[in-house]
């Protein structure tokens, strides 16, 4: 069923607020190391963060940025800025100065709410950044002094539905990261479809995440949906690992878990994953990233926990196809989510029959406004209502759908398309791979040929021709990689994906 927001709607009401008017104040809303936080003490503190940010002359619409690590605070200063009518803006604390220094300038923010750890940082970034007025720093005496003298209570902005509501930015693979403009709508509507409806979230559940709340699939798996029906988070601030899950799990025995594939792949490789109990999980997710079969299966053999593979895109804020609990199928995305429409299509928009690899057309009640200062990329984005993303996609007789590839990664080898996830699934198969991501490189024809860039155990010359011969033996001939290039890491943009334009870049001839 698809959902019709009304016209007046703040998501800080939609998402905080109406839990203590419906009486769960009392619920625990946020769960830290430390410390258990109510849904009526987080309303007190978003409220003060909102009091503190007008009395720092915020007005709405304004942008404020969030460069802080998950934790209470981070989710009072964001629904702080909801509740005034501005608009949030998540970075990476833990950017160098020069990535600051474009953020701030390329959203003009008046004020940024910053962590001590990070201030030093975010202050070199400022000394090139004019627009920026104030910088309230979490963790300093002065600051706690001030926000405690901030009024617990507040009375919300009125804002529209389609007033934006928060900024979600893109990879980064193919230069600067673009701002993906999203409104009040998009946030409550995929929350009743996909986390209601698809997930069926409940008040019970405690969500644990992989990648951080600034990264949009975090905010809404970790956050927003859990908000959404009374049900409670787990943040910490240290970065992710194997041992920081197991540990927390073991803690706070949660019953959602927000994963991607790489962390995945870490987990079912940790030497104590098979004394780690995940019984307590009803099923953890997998996005961002395309989730392999064998990795997938392996999964399933290690933990027993349903791993639920979907697609999203901040253009069409978070997933809207998805496999379900009770119905998961390694190897597809699952299907649509209620309340949006998904078509395969070609170059000039034509709808293709079912096992033809093409471009993802989606429509529903999610769809952003457009890209910040990119007028050219959201006419050729967004055709109406529907929303025509890079993913290549494919639909199964089914009714499920195969992710492809990203159309800028896709390739046409020999005159036919190769999808490099096909390929890095292969080589993931060979024991001695570690990680791998397979990318087009030009030849000395200017030809385009795949070449693998791997992480291994111990890389050699024989283990180069190994994996080539590898490939050969298990999928058509023209998709084995022309060259295997050894990395001790694979780079990564600012949200943690493959960069595979820095690899087409630095290894181009």
């Amino acid at each position: 069923m698809s959902y019709r927001p009304p016209p007046d709607l703040n998501i800080a009401e939609y998402f905080l607020d109406a839990r203590v008017a419906e009486g769960l104040g009392d619920r625990k809303a946020v769960l830290t190391d430390d410390v258990r936080y109510t849904y009526a003490e987080i309303q007190a503190l978003a409220n003060r963060f909102g009091n503190l940010l007008r009395q720092a002359g915020v007005e709405p619409e304004q942008r404020v940025i969030i460069g802080l690590p998950d934790g209470v605070e981070f989710v009072a200063a964001l629904f702080g800025i909801l509740k005034i009518g501005a608009v949030v803006v998540m970075v990476n604390p833990d950017l160098k100065p020069e990535a600051i220094t474009y953020f701030l300038n390329y959203t003009r923010a008046r004020l940024a709410i910053v962590h001590e750890d990070a201030h030093a940082r975010f202050a070199t970034a400022a000394e090139a950044a004019p627009h920026l007025d104030t910088m309230l720093v979490v963790g300093r005496p002065y600051f706690t002094d001030q926000l405690g003298d901030a009024l617990p209570t507040l009375e919300n902005f009125s804002t529209h539905c389609d007033d934006p509501a928060i900024w979600l930015f893109s990879g980064g693979t193919t230069g600067q990261p673009k701002a993906v403009v999203q409104t009040h709508r998009s946030f409550a509507n995929t929350t009743e479809c996909y986390a209601k409806q698809a997930l069926g979230y409940k008040p019970e559940d405690v969500t644990l995440s992989v990648p951080k709340l600034f990264f949009g699939y975090a905010t809404g798996s970790n956050l927003l949906f859990p908000f959404a029906v009374g049900a409670s988070t787990v943040l910490f601030p240290d970065r992710c690992t194997p041992d920081a899950l197991f540990e927390r799990i073991n803690r706070f025995r949660p019953t959602i878990l927000v994963n991607v594939p790489t962390m995945v792949d870490r987990m079912v490789n940790h030497p104590s994953a098979a004394d780690e109990d995940l019984s307590c999980l009803r099923f953890a997710t997998s996005a961002g990233e395309a989730l392999p079969i064998p990795l997938h299966e392996r999964w399933n053999e290690r933990f027993g926990v349903e791993l639920l593979d979907g697609l999203g895109t901040a253009e069409m804020w978070h997933i809207f196809i998805s496999n379900r609990p009770g119905d998961v199928q390694p190897g597809t995305l699952g299907k649509v989510v209620p309340g949006f429409e998904v078509r395969v299509c070609d170059d000039d928009g034509n709808e293709l029959a079912e096992g033809e690899i093409g471009w993802l057309w989606v429509r529903g009640g999610s769809r952003a406004i457009g890209y910040w200062q990119a007028m050219d990329k959201t006419q050729r984005a967004f055709r109406g209502e529907w929303y025509v993303s890079g993913d290549m996609v494919r639909r199964n007789p089914d009714g499920t759908f195969a992710y492809c590839g990203r159309s800028d990664d896709m390739l046409k080898v020999s005159g036919k398309w190769l999808s490099p996830q096909e390929v890095e699934s292969c080589l993931r198969e060979h024991p001695a791979v570690k990680d791998v991501a397979v990318v087009g490189i030009q030849d000395g024809t200017g030809l385009v040929k795949p070449h693998a860039f791997v992480v291994a155990s111990e890389p050699s010359a024989e283990l180069s021709a190994d994996l080539q011969e590898f490939v050969r033996q298990r999928l058509d001939p023209y998709k084995y990689p022309r060259a295997v290039v050894f990395l001790e890491a694979l780079p990564r943009t600012h949200l943690g994906k493959v960069d595979r334009g820095q690899l087409r870049h630095d290894h181009s001839p």
